[in-house]
């Protein structure tokens, strides 16, 4: 399971010109899921995203959690083309990533677990044509993968 977090001042996620989600300042995270992605890699990302150390101390050192965070929202987005292989030619394949109806699943039991760890929980819809919107903060951006069994 692949998550692209972005420490962020703002984020929101429309669909049909309506808001669904959004968030203050936090992590927008970009979630792709990939074949052989279980519950367990579900858990462990949501583990990594809620304790990665990037937002600043007192002395600007990126030394604190989201949960560390107070008032820090979560922005979960599904977007499957994280999970492309783009090592040839100049077409994505979209083999590695986990077929449509079992990675809606794996979303969804990621966003069902989110709110029993941390208070401030939005996200995006699986399968939608969804604007997402952000403001960067910083720019910081990681790339987060707990690899499919």
């Amino acid at each position: 399971m692949i998550g692209l977090l972005q420490r962020v001042s703002e984020a929101r996620v429309v669909v049909a010109e309506t808001t669904i989600g959004a968030i203050g300042r936090g992590l927008l995270v970009l979630v792709g899921v990939e074949r052989g992605d279980r519950e367990a890699q579900a858990e462990r990302l949501l583990e990594r995203l809620l304790n990665y150390r990037v937002f600043p101390d007192a002395a600007g050192k990126m030394n604190l959690s989201l949960r560390e965070v107070q008032g820090g929202g979560l922005l979960l987005v599904p977007q499957f083309t994280l999970a492309a292989d783009t090592n040839s030619g100049n077409r994505p394949s979209f083999t590695p990533a986990a077929p449509p109806a079992e990675g809606e699943r794996l979303f969804n039991y990621l966003v069902e677990r989110a709110p029993t760890q941390h208070a401030l929980v939005a996200t995006g819809r699986f399968g939608a044509d969804m604007k997402v919107s952000l403001t960067n903060d910083g720019p910081v951006t990681f790339w987060l993968r707990v690899p499919p069994c």
